[in-house]
C-alpha cells in the first residue's frame, strides 16, 4: 500500500505540492487526473526520489520512502515510467526491458519470467525485442516504457502520462495492455497520472483530483 501523509514539495522557490494525501491500496489502479503544471510529474518524481519533499511522508507498506535514497526505491519494486519514457537508444527494446532487472541482479531465470509476463501483458513488444531503442515511435517508447516498469514494478508501478501524444489506435492497445494487468498481475497496485480523464475510459478502480498541488480525494469508480 502506498501512503502519502501532507505530502509538500517546493521547486525553484514555489510550492508545487501543498499538504497532499491520499491512500493507493494494493490490487488497485489510481488516476491522479490535473491540468497541465498541477503538479503531476513532481507527485511521482518525488515518490521516486527524484524531487525532494519538503514535508510530509511517503509511506510504502509503513516504511517512509523519503529515508530511502532514489537509487534503492526500485528494488522495492517499484516500476516508474516516466512521461518522456527515457529509452536508451543503443540498446536493444529486449535489452531495454531487461537492464533494470540486471542492475538489480536478479538471475537470468527470473529476467525470463518476468519478460514472459510483460509480454502477456504487452504483447505488442515481442515483435519490437531486436529493435534499437534509437528505432522506436514516441509511441512505440511509451509501451516500452511501461513493459520496462512492469519488469522491476512487482508491487507498485507509477505510469506519468501514458496517453500523451499516443495515436489512437496505440492509445487503445496501451489501454488494453492495463486491463490485461489486472489479470496478470492482480495483487500489482498502479498509479496513472492523465491530463484528459476521458483517455482513461473505465481503467482506473478510483481517480483523484490535482488542482494548484492541493489533491481531491475521489470517489471508486467501480
Amino acid at each position: 500500500m502506498l501512503k502519502l501523509q501532507d505530502l509538500t514539495v517546493d521547486l525553484a522557490g514555489t510550492s508545487v505540492l501543498r499538504g497532499v494525501s491520499a491512500i493507493a491500496h494494493v490490487a488497485s489502479t489510481v488516476a491522479v487526473v490535473g491540468r497541465n503544471g498541477a503538479g503531476k510529474t513532481t507527485l511521482l518524481r518525488t515518490i521516486m526520489g527524484l524531487a525532494r519533499a519538503k514535508q510530509g511522508r511517503v509511506l510504502f507498506d509503513d516504511e517512509d520512502l523519503l529515508h530511502r535514497p532514489a537509487h534503492q526505491r526500485a528494488a522495492l519494486g517499484i516500476g516508474y515510467a516516466p512521461e518522456d519514457r527515457v529509452i536508451f537508444p543503443t540498446l536493444t527494446v529486449d535489452e531495454n526491458l531487461r537492464l533494470p532487472c540486471e542492475v538489480h541482479c536478479l538471475d537470468a531465470a527470473e529476467i525470463d519470467r518476468r519478460l514472459e509476463s510483460v509480454l502477456t501483458v504487452v504483447p505488442q513488444l515481442k515483435d519490437m525485442l531486436p529493435r534499437s531503442g534509437a528505432a522506436l515511435s514516441g509511441g512505440q517508447g511509451k509501451m516500452v516504457a511501461l513493459g520496462r516498469a512492469l519488469m522491476i514494478g512487482t508491487r507498485l508501478v507509477l505510469l506519468d502520462e501514458p496517453f500523451q501524444g499516443l495515436a489512437p489506435a496505440l492509445a487503445r492497445q496501451y489501454g488494453e495492455a492495463l486491463l490485461r494487468l489486472r489479470d496478470v498481475r492482480p495483487d500489482l497496485c498502479v498509479v496513472i497520472t492523465e491530463s484528459n480523464a476521458s483517455l482513461l475510459m473505465d481503467i482506473p478502480n478510483q481517480t483523484l483530483t490535482l488542482e494548484r498541488g492541493a489533491l481531491e480525494a475521489g470517489v471508486p469508480t467501480h
